[in-house]
């Protein structure tokens, strides 16, 4: 079958996409122009939020078993212990949130799972190939694509550019990359072995006349390396040496030998914002509509938004064109743009402090993402605490025979849901999806196939009485709500 979107990007972004439209039934090739996969930690800090994307996609069980926890981080100043501290406190499970922690997985271990679940649909990434050429049309996009020499031309509805900072697509379409790059600051990073350190832990090694610019070892599971990160003056190289001289100098210890080097790089602040993302049948997604500093741990994770909000919507274009359709395609630019404005004022707040050396500059809370959403773009429905635009949260529930259910069991899946509390006919459909109907009932007053908020979690979250109706989107925010 002929794919109807191509997607430039191999990365986390262009994968969760693949993986979203194949679910759906839509026929999709995924093509990158790097002769092999990604091996490094990279983007290694998941977002709450994101793990509930990876629920609903079917890989959060093999991330979990993959990753782990945050480590607590050892301070040393002149090679005194200081402290323990966390980056974020620790957080209990919640009824509305079921992963309320940041996880941790090597970016190249998250894209080899989510290349596993993409296979699964029949989605396999061309490796080697270039998308070199493309041009649009009302219609469609003619893309030509170059593998070892050959060229190949392709006729697709929609061309999804994930293709990193120096995105051919966005550069091709010249849209203008708003922001800037410091070169006042350098920092180096890569991922070495240190086995003198437990890796149980994470440790940040300074000097007591300098303590906020010091070195940052953070564990990395599936083996013995660390997460290596620390300021660096003039460019340097990213190499062995180098890195064992910043670690002896700042640790005051001879005996953390460093060894196994694997991605390593001399990293400049780059901040910037696409000026759109969507030029008609071509869209921008992940780092070619926006880079961030590395605090925060937000780039990979607003990639992986992104996708997740434009899959269904691509679906629905396909399926339905029309106005209608287009306008939902301008939502994806709208929302997702104004979430990554929003997301690189937070990365640059932290990136500012660490510079300045604030005491806090490694505090992470109000990074997860969860508050995120759309509310801004949409109309005030009167006075809910939870309005069109909001994530939706889980809530444990019964069916009628007893048996346990979350809400995001329910959610599961490439539909949106309409959750209806008592009785009522259905009165809310959009998005062109047709809702699956899910009716919540008070313990006792349940009838039916409706499903029991045994504890009162699900009205309590959803801020709902009996008549109330809510939309929940394919990507699990409000869509819409009638008032209590």
């Amino acid at each position: 079958m002929s794919p109807q979107v191509l997607i430039a990007g191999a990365g986390p972004t262009g994968l969760t996409l693949a993986i979203d439209l194949a679910r759906r039934g839509v026929p999709v090739r995924i093509v990158d122009r790097a002769a092999e996969f990604f091996d490094g930690s990279r983007g290694d800090g998941l977002q709450p939020r994101t793990l509930e994307v990876f629920d609903d996609l079917g890989v959060l069980d093999a991330v979990l078993a993959a990753g782990s926890p945050q480590a607590t981080m050892r301070v040393f100043f002149g090679g005194e212990f200081v402290m323990e501290r966390r980056m974020t406190e620790w957080r209990e499970p919640t009824p509305a949130v079921p992963q309320p922690n940041p996880w941790v997985l090597g970016q190249s271990d998250t894209e080899r799972l989510l290349r596993e679940r993409a296979a699964e649909f029949g989605v396999r990434v061309e490796l080697g190939t270039e998308l070199t050429d493309f041009t649009a049309d009302a219609d469609g996009v003619t893309a030509t694509l170059t593998r070892g020499g050959d060229s190949e031309t392709l006729r697709v509805a929609y061309l999804v550019g994930a293709d990193g900072g120096r995105s051919t697509v966005r550069k091709r379409l010249g849209i203008a990359f708003e922001g800037s790059t410091d070169d006042s600051v350098r920092m180096l990073l890569g991922d070495v072995r240190a086995d003198a350190l437990d890796h149980d832990f994470g440790y940040w090694f300074a000097r007591p006349d300098a303590p906020m610019s010091g070195i940052a070892l953070s564990p990395l599971p599936g083996g013995r390396r660390f997460q290596f990160a620390t300021p660096v003056d003039g460019d340097g190289d990213a190499n062995l040496a180098v890195l064992q001289r910043y670690v002896t100098e700042r640790s005051g210890r001879a005996d953390i030998v460093l060894s196994e080097l694997g991605w390593a790089t001399v990293w400049r602040p780059n901040t910037r914002l696409a000026e759109r993302f969507r030029d008609g049948r071509v869209l921008l997604a992940g780092d070619a509509a926006h880079v961030h500093p590395p605090t925060g741990g937000q780039g990979l994770n607003t990639g992986v938004q992104d996708a997740y909000n434009l899959g269904w919507k691509l679906e629905v274009a396909l399926r339905n064109p029309g106005p209608e359709s287009e306008a939902l395609l301008d939502s994806y630019a709208a929302e997702r743009r104004a979430v990554a404005a929003q997301v690189l004022g937070i990365s640059s707040a932290l990136l500012d402090k660490t510079v300045k050396g604030d005491p806090d500059a490694l505090d992470r809370e109000g990074t997860h993402q969860l508050d995120l959403g759309y509310r801004m773009l949409f109309p005030d429905t009167g006075s809910a605490t939870l309005r069109p635009g909001d994530r939706a949260p889980d809530a444990p529930l019964l069916t009628a025979d007893g048996r346990r259910i979350r809400l995001f069991e329910v959610f599961r899946g490439p539909h949106a849901t309409l959750l209806i509390f008592g009785d009522g006919a259905p009165a809310l459909e959009s998005f062109g999806v047709r809702p699956q109907v899910v009716r919540v009932g008070r313990s006792g007053a349940a009838t039916g196939d409706a499903l029991v908020d045994a504890g009162g979690h699900a009205a309590h979250a959803y801020d709902a009485a009996d008549g109330t109706q809510i939309l929940v989107r394919p990507d699990g925010y409000v869509g819409a709500r009638t008032s209590n």
